[in-house]
């Protein structure tokens, strides 16, 4: 799923930038078709915080507004519609802080949305509709009110002329009605699915009126309408963007929001890429930082700054699922097509040198797509599990009953003769040769070549070891580093070989899996499934993953569907880490408590008396 908030795709490389929310009633319907209305929905169970919640536990109910961050970005922007596939490489940093959707989620439950631009939600038992009711208060940016038509229209103009992500997320939402003043019900289509109440939830609304005239799958900088906490104050594209907090924006009060949105002006500050943003961050040019490179955070904060304690450098541990990343095979390739091929190239990456040469010890090797949750697959199928996969006997690797699925190993001495025996192996039988220092394809003689397509330069350093040890079984693999807006175009319509992707994954997946592995988008520009998986008993697994009737199902469907893809060894594994790496300057004050499944930095605020005293101390250095 989609995180509610969050209306497109980012594929960095280096995180993952998706999580999930979403949901199911608080109160039991009398009986199927009927519903009541209910302040929020859980996907199973109930929800953690009762109708009358006053904020969630991680956010700060007295924090103060006011004051300025300034945040970094890369590459460039000349977009600020950020929900159709032109432009959507080069959209501004932020922009989604406009936009609004009807329920949003916490991040300290599993699969759980509460009312935002609604105010109660109602579905009967068998989910077959949901009705949100609006919030009477609701307010565009111009002061017009939001409305049914507007939910009406945002559902019809994403499924039609929206990135191809929200024409696949939302594909089963098969209209959205108005029945009442401000009321709009979603009807569903395409068979049985849970989900779709919440995925209703999380359609973010756009202004009708704003869009009557204006093309909407055209690039825009003309500041679009929104109803969220921020407008656009300035911006140069390419260059920056700054939000100022809306003093009237209507929601402030809400128990979903309070303690949240606490800057009254956010800037993003673009940078030519990872490293020189860096050295801005050290130099004071901007607040805040995630540290994504093992190597920076081990080495490159031993500055006067850090020792000082001008700028504090923190692990917070977290619980959320981290995912895969990993180096993707583009299978459409027929280089890559043999499973035993990507199998044999897998022996060839040693992550035990990576991490104790290039990432001082602080990565785990990433052994599920779901990894760091109850969902990831482990040990050999259970009995549960063998239920769903015996009937697939045949149709998939036999080692899915046999064998517990780990990636290559090594002793971490950078020897991996014996790995690379096992690769050769592999590839002799799958119809490559070894001739003349290459290896070749034993009927047409074509040499094995193909190329690393990077979006950062970050993963040099990781892709050049890789391929030193491919050249050692004689294929030539070659690194290639171009722009954001290059890489995110090449990427969308699978013009590579090989990249470095990620899959975050939820705590409850669903929809959002259709884009990753399905093929019904395989060959859609934009989707995700970079991959290009298509695969008629995966495309089932998904569907019984999306129509889980409860959490213990859920759980068993989806460690079947993981095993399915370890085994297609559709990706070379990477690495995790569970927790958040800050750097920031000393400026800031946040909750005591920080929420299982997110850093939540919305919950941040400054604190007046320490930028002050940060003030003074860098003005005497």
């Amino acid at each position: 799923m989609a995180r509610s908030g969050v209306f497109r795709i980012e594929r960095t490389g280096v995180v993952s930038l998706f999580v999930v929310f979403a949901a199911a009633l608080l109160m039991a319907p009398a009986a199927a078709g009927e519903a009541k209305p209910g302040h929020a929905m859980a996907m199973h169970g109930e929800p953690k915080y009762g109708p009358g919640f006053k904020h969630f536990d991680y956010a700060n109910a007295e924090a103060p507004k006011g004051g300025k961050v300034r945040l970094a970005a890369i590459g460039t922007f000349d977009n600020l519609n950020p929900f159709i596939l032109k432009g959507s490489g080069t959209t501004a940093a932020g922009v989604g802080r406009l936009f609004e959707t009807l329920a949003t989620g916490s991040l300290d439950e599993a699969f759980t949305n509460y009312g935002l631009l609604a105010e109660s939600i109602e579905t009967p038992e068998d989910r077959s509709w949901v009705a949100f009711t609006l919030r009477g208060e609701a307010r565009w940016h111009d002061g017009e009110p939001v409305t049914p038509e507007d939910v009406i229209f945002s559902l019809e103009i994403l499924k039609t002329k929206g990135h191809p992500f929200y024409r696949a997320y939302y594909a089963n939402l098969e209209r959205a009605e108005k029945v009442g003043p401000r009321k709009v019900k979603f009807v569903f289509g395409g068979g049985e699915n849970r989900e779709l109440p919440m995925i209703a939830g999380q359609l973010p609304i756009l202004p009708r009126h704003y869009w009557r005239g204006r093309d909407f799958e055209k690039t825009t900088l003309q500041p679009p309408l929104g109803s969220g906490p921020y407008r656009i104050e300035s911006f140069e594209p390419g260059r920056f963007i700054t939000y100022e907090r809306d003093a009237d924006y209507w929601g402030a009060d809400l128990p979903v929001n309070l303690g949240m949105n606490n800057f009254d002006i956010i800037r993003h500050d673009y940078y030519r890429d990872t490293t020189v943003a860096l050295v801005a961050f050290k130099a004071g040019e901007y607040d805040f930082r995630l540290e994504n490179v093992s190597k920076d955070w081990a080495t490159a904060y031993d500055t006067p700054a850090v020792r000082q304690g001008l700028i504090k450098k923190e692990e917070i541990r977290h619980q959320r699922p981290t995912g895969m990343q990993a180096f993707v095979f583009n299978t459409r390739k027929a280089i890559f097509k043999d499973p035993r091929v990507r199998r044999a190239l897998a022996f060839a990456f040693d992550f035990e040198w990576t991490n104790k040469n290039l990432f001082y010890g602080q990565y785990v090797r990433t052994r599920s797509f779901f990894s760091n949750s109850e969902l990831a697959s482990t040990g050999l199928p259970g009995a549960e599990e063998m239920k769903i996969l015996e009937p697939l006997r045949g149709k998939i690797p036999d080692e899915v009953f046999a064998k517990v699925y780990s990636p290559p190993a090594s002793d971490g001495s950078g020897n991996i003769r014996d790995n690379l025996r096992r690769a050769f192996k592999l590839l002799k039988a799958a119809g490559w040769t070894f001739k003349d220092r290459k290896l070749v394809n034993a009927d047409t003689g074509q040499p094995f070549t193909f190329q690393i397509l990077l979006g950062s330069p970050a993963w040099e350093r990781i892709a050049l070891p890789f391929t030193r040890n491919l050249k050692r079984l004689g294929i030539e693999a070659k690194v290639r580093t171009v722009d954001t807006a290059q890489y995110r175009k090449r990427t969308d319509e699978f013009d590579f070989e090989m990249i470095v992707d990620a899959f975050g994954q939820s705590l409850s997946p669903g929809n959002e899996q259709r884009d990753f592995w399905s093929s019904a988008v395989a060959d859609l520009p934009g989707s995700r499934n970079t991959i290009g998986v298509r695969d008629a008993v995966i495309d089932r697994l998904i569907e019984l993953v999306i129509s889980a009737p409860d959490r213990q199902s859920l759980i068993h469907r989806t460690r079947a569907l993981d095993r399915l893809l370890l085994w297609g060894h559709y990706v070379i594994p990477h690495w995790h880490i569970q927790s958040f790496r800050v750097a920031h300057w000393d400026k800031f004050g946040r909750p005591g408590v920080t929420p299982k499944y997110g850093l939540c930095f919305d919950c941040w605020w400054i604190d007046p008396a320490k930028e002050a005293a940060l003030a003074s101390r860098r003005g005497k250095n």
